[in-house]
């Protein structure tokens, strides 16, 4: 089921005989290297200005978006939650803040944006409740049925494989608990979608660059997005994983969306 911020729309198809295809693969820099080494690479590098960046290039909407993605577990109230491609460790705050398990565990590729999340962490006396761990999301350390919930925010796009990513999450979620994923997505009515575009394709990268740095990492986020299988595709690939109930929620116009699905 697709819904627009809280209300049911119909499930819309696009084409007849629609199939499910894997993104193309996006990297950040060049066809040479693993996608997942120049991920970490390029996070690595642009972890000062991360948190910056995403608050003046989103005009701090994003921090509704975390917001809004954390409520749809409050009923659930889950005790150990898992924050995948935890990054700065921003959504790890946040369900924190709003739930207060009894444990969360932050894991993300890139040890740079790894050490501002401990900062932030510790300055918010948070460290007993909250641990970040460098790994691998595709090959998660943990035990089958570890997790009463499990968070990704802007992470699964830049994974090298989704299907492997997502079904390791599945493998250590706990039976009746639930994943819920926040990712960009891509607006569909004129002319905000053409607008999006062109801030999406040319501003954004070009403040990106100038702040970060890194003349890759700001175009990549634009062409990242649009490889990604978003909406009724990433739930169809949600479904074929094993997820229940998955539903789409589009924010902001379609800028970004909510995915949540459960484990039977």
């Amino acid at each position: 089921m697709l819904y627009y911020d809280g209300y049911s729309l119909p499930k819309i198809y696009l084409c007849k005989n629609f199939e499910i295809t894997m993104a193309e693969e996006v990297k950040p820099y060049d066809q040479s290297g693993s996608k997942k080494e120049q991920v970490s690479k390029m996070f690595d590098g642009i972890a000062p200005y991360y948190d910056f960046l995403n608050r003046l290039l989103s005009l701090g909407i994003d921090v509704y978006w975390r917001k809004r993605a954390i409520k749809l577990l409050k009923e659930d109230a889950p005790k150990v939650v898992l924050d995948v491609a935890t990054g700065t460790a921003d959504v790890a705050l946040e369900t924190a803040r709003q739930l207060q398990p009894e444990k969360i565990i932050g894991i993300d590729i890139a040890n740079e944006m790894l050490e501002i999340g401990r900062t932030k962490i510790d300055k918010r006396g948070l460290s007993t409740t909250i641990e970040l761990q460098q790994g691998d999301s595709e090959n998660l350390p943990f035990s089958d049925n570890t997790f009463d919930a499990i968070t990704v925010a802007f992470g699964v796009r830049n994974f090298e494989h989704l299907e492997k990513g997502l079904e390791e999450m599945h493998r250590v979620l706990k039976p009746g608990g639930k994943l819920v994923v926040l990712e960009f997505s891509k607006p569909r009515v004129f002319p905000f979608k053409q607008l999006y575009n062109f801030y999406f394709r040319n501003i954004l990268p070009t403040v990106g660059r100038l702040t970060s740095k890194d003349p890759r990492a700001y175009s990549y986020l634009y062409e990242s997005v649009q490889a990604f299988p978003d909406r009724e595709q990433f739930t169809d690939i949600l479904s074929k994983i094993g997820f229940k109930s998955n539903q789409c929620i589009p924010l902001t116009l379609g800028v970004c969306a909510i995915y949540s699905g459960g484990k039977a």
